[in-house]
């Protein structure tokens, strides 16, 4: 089976530069969305996890700032964004830039060194917020591969599941809000009010049914928090490591 690099999404409305790109993204092994105009692209981001977002300046329904500025703010979205852009003045990159997006490529420029960035922002991604291992109690869990145990027995979650998990156990010892859960994982599409209970009454089963010590805790009118509360609290954190061109223009 083929190991994926990582999953890209491609905001542009030029069909002939976003197919170039991602046909050669996937020639490195990276897997490929695509979004012809601002507001699908702001969708799709919302809506489901991507490894990185390639993002025009320029885009038809909603530009890229604007993209990049409710990815940040309402979808509260922390997926890196390399943004694009055929203006190669100072004032432009700083816009980008104070908009959220986490670096630059100026059209024309190579595949390869769309590539080598994409690369650098998603390792700088996963040793600052994503892939660090976390451990509340005698329950570990490896965001880098999705592996959770508890007392030393691998434990099989759902994805959803493996999302509320990562939430709470980073957040740990806090309690985190329906609101702040529900807008990290589902974004703007909110769901039903039974969604999320299910799935934490699906996620208790699984982390503590069988152990002497609940580790997920439901805090009337307040929220949710993973926490031993039999001992002091430990969080522990290590820290996982993670192709000449000719130029290609819009």
């Amino acid at each position: 089976m083929r190991q994926t690099t990582g999953i890209v999404l491609i905001v542009e409305d030029n069909r002939s530069l976003a197919e170039t790109l991602g046909n050669y993204l996937e020639s490195q092994g990276f897997d490929v969305d695509y979004a012809a105009d601002g507001l699908e692209g702001y969708r799709l981001a919302a809506e489901n996890h991507y490894d990185a977002i390639v993002l025009d300046g320029n885009l038809p329904r909603l530009d890229g700032l604007e993209v990049c500025r409710r990815l940040r703010g309402e979808a509260r979205n922390s997926t890196p964004v390399i943004m694009l852009t055929a203006r190669d003045t100072l004032d432009d990159k700083l816009a980008g830039l104070d908009n959220g997006a986490d670096d630059y490529l100026t059209k024309p420029f190579a595949a390869q060194e769309l590539d080598a960035r994409l690369r650098a922002v998603m390792r700088r991604n996963r040793k600052e917020l994503g892939q660090q291992v976390l451990t509340v109690g005698d329950l570990v869990f490896d965001p880098a591969s999705h592996r959770v145990t508890r007392a030393g027995q691998e434990l099989m979650v759902s994805p959803i599941g493996t999302k509320l998990l990562h939430i709470l156990m980073r957040e740990s010892p806090r309690v985190v809000t329906r609101r702040e859960i529900e807008g990290e994982i589902w974004g703007t599409s909110l769901p039903d009010s039974d969604t999320l209970r299910s799935h934490l009454y699906n996620l208790r089963k699984v982390i503590d049914k069988g152990f002497d010590t609940p580790l997920l805790h439901t805090v009337q009118s307040a929220g949710y928090r993973m926490a031993d509360l039999a001992r002091p609290v430990q969080k522990t954190a290590a820290a996982q490591p993670a192709a000449s061109a000719d130029p290609i223009a819009a």
